[in-house]
């Protein structure tokens, strides 16, 4: 096994297609042919975490952050960043980030929290824009069911819980080929007129490399008409947050109480209490202020997050409360879910928890 092989196997769960802009995502260090001795998963990579992959004979480490974000202009060994790829570097070991890829995932950090919670129903929060394309082609109709097929085949005609979705028209298309020409129907050199399928098929904007090789692949002409373009149509299955509800309700107190024990937190920090009963919950992992306005629209009694400023608090205007929970408690159990979906996709190969606590911030 290589490491791209374990990389597919990340993607299939969040593509990379669906990190968001800013972040820096994929394989940070290392070759994606090297041979994978062991793979070490890890919040965070840190200096102590690649020397516990040293210790354990992996050459792979799966990280949630990125240990690199920003670029880096030298590799001196003078931060922290800088040596952590230095020593990763020096013993051939490769690091790779999922990050914010997972966090629009539909099972990925959100959905991990919702678990926690025991929250049912539930739903992405803020459905991520412009993550549906269209293709439409031209076919002669004796061969539209094939090519539709193979399309199907490629990933296309998925729409929310449906698959194998097109639309299609009948009508004459007209070609005329010159001379260095080959028409698969017809003559060179001669006006044709063919009965064609115009086919219309959405697809998720990771696999439009995957659909486009199948089109050209399965599509009988020499030369291929097609567009692609992007739809607005909200995609309910990739996004940041979820927003669920309680098997019944709580008060506001107790569901703080609740929240702080099962999301092993040591410290809640919160707006105002209501006098409300809590059922509606909406979860973000890692700095989510952003996600407040979201949460109210979506009718959330309460907002679970991190990194909440001074003046977030304010925002909630007695409409939500928010509880900001800590940025590492918020994440910590996507590791334990990244190993136990790599044991399942990779069954005679040891997938290693790393035992290195990386949370930088601490309680009295």
């Amino acid at each position: 096994m290589i490491v791209q092989d374990v990389i597919n196997h990340l993607q299939d769960l969040a593509p990379l297609a669906y990190a968001e802009d800013f972040d820096n995502v994929g394989l940070l260090v290392g070759d994606k042919n090297q041979s994978v001795s062991g793979i070490l998963v890890t919040l965070d990579t840190l200096e102590t975490v690649v020397e516990e992959a040293i210790e354990s004979n992996c050459n792979l480490i799966v990280s949630f952050h990125p240990i690199i974000f920003k670029g880096l202009k030298k590799l001196t060994g003078k931060t922290y960043v800088e040596r952590v790829v230095i020593k990763a570097i020096q013993h051939n070991i490769a690091i790779f980030s999922i990050h914010t890829a997972l966090d629009n995932a539909i099972e990925g950090v959100n959905s991990i929290i919702c678990d926690q919670l025991g929250l049912k129903n539930k739903k992405i929060l803020i459905p991520q824009a412009a993550t549906i394309k269209k293709l439409q082609t031209y076919v002669p109709k004796a061969n539209a069911q094939e090519l539709r097929q193979a399309l199907f085949n490629a990933g296309a005609g998925m729409l929310g819980n449906y698959e194998s979705c097109s639309f299609n028209v009948d009508g004459e298309g007209t070609y005329l080929g010159n001379e260095d020409s080959n028409p698969a129907i017809g003559e060179k050199g001669q006006l044709h007129t063919e009965n064609e399928t115009a086919i219309s098929v959405t697809f998720k904007k990771h696999l439009e490399s995957k659909v486009l090789k199948m089109l050209f692949e399965a599509h009988p002409y020499e030369e291929v008409a097609y567009e692609v373009s992007t739809l607005e149509n909200t995609n309910q299955h990739i996004g940041m947050g979820m927003i669920g509800e309680l098997q019944s309700e709580m008060s506001a107190k107790d569901c703080l109480l609740y929240i702080k024990n099962k999301m092993n937190t040591e410290c809640v920090r919160h707006t105002t209490l209501s006098e409300k009963p809590i059922k509606k919950i909406a979860v973000l992992g890692g700095s989510g202020s952003f996600a407040i306005n979201a949460a109210k629209a979506k009718g959330a009694d309460l907002l679970v997050t991190a990194d909440l400023k001074y003046h977030d608090f304010f925002s909630a205007e007695n409409d939500i409360i928010l509880a900001d929970i800590g940025h590492y408690e918020s994440e910590q159990f996507t590791k334990s879910f990244l190993v136990d979906y790599l044991s399942k996709k990779i069954t005679n190969f040891a997938i290693i928890l790393s035992k290195t606590n990386t949370n930088p911030v601490k309680y009295l």
